[in-house]
C-alpha cells in the first residue's frame, strides 16, 4: 500500500520521532515501527489519527491524491456514513456481499458487519476498495461529502 512509507516522510518533515508517534496512538515504539514499514497493517483508528494531527487526508496518505486536505473536511470518522456509503458503494457496482467478500478475500459475514456498522473497516481493505472503485477513503470513512477520486 505505501503509506508507511508516507508517514514516516510526513512524520519525519514534521520533526516527529516515531516514538512520538507511538504516544499519540498509544501504543509501543516497536508496534509503531512495524506499522511504518507495514509489517503489520495498522488499525484505521490510528491512521485517522495520525492525519488529524497532521491535517492530511487518508487520500493523501494512500497517494491517492496529491492535496493535502481537503475543505471543510470532518476531523473524524462517521460509523453511520461508513455503513450507508459501503452498502451504496457495493449496490452501485452491482455487487453482492459474497462477490465483495470474495475480492477483499474476507468472509461473507465479516463484510455484513462492516455494512452494519459493527465494526470499523480494516485499513488494508478499505485500500483495496478505493483502488479498485476510484473512490476517496475520506468519503467512504465520512470525512468528506464528494466522493471524487483520484488519479
Amino acid at each position: 500500500m505505501n503509506y508507511g512509507i508516507n508517514l514516516k516522510t510526513l512524520r519525519e518533515r514534521n520533526g516527529k520521532t516515531a516514538v512520538s508517534m507511538a504516544k499519540l496512538i498509544n501504543v509501543s515504539d516497536s508496534l509503531y515501527s512495524r506499522y511504518e514499514k507495514e509489517k503489520q497493517s495498522m488499525p484505521l483508528k490510528h491512521l485517522i489519527t495520525i492525519c488529524d494531527y497532521f491535517n492530511v487526508s487518508l487520500d493523501y496518505i494512500f497517494n491517492f491524491t496529491n492535496t493535502r486536505q481537503y475543505p471543510n473536511n470532518n476531523k473524524t470518522y462517521n460509523i453511520e456514513l461508513i455503513k450507508i456509503r459501503l452498502k451504496e458503494l457495493r449496490k452501485e457496482n452491482n455487487i453482492t456481499q459474497a462477490k465483495i467478500s470474495e475480492y477483499l478475500n474476507i468472509d461473507q459475514p465479516t463484510w455484513s458487519i462492516y455494512e452494519k456498522g459493527k465494526s470499523l473497516i480494516g485499513l488494508p481493505f478499505l485500500h483495496m476498495l478505493c483502488t479498485k472503485y476510484h473512490i476517496s477513503a475520506d468519503y467512504l470513512l465520512g470525512r468528506i461529502n464528494n466522493p471524487k477520486y483520484l488519479k
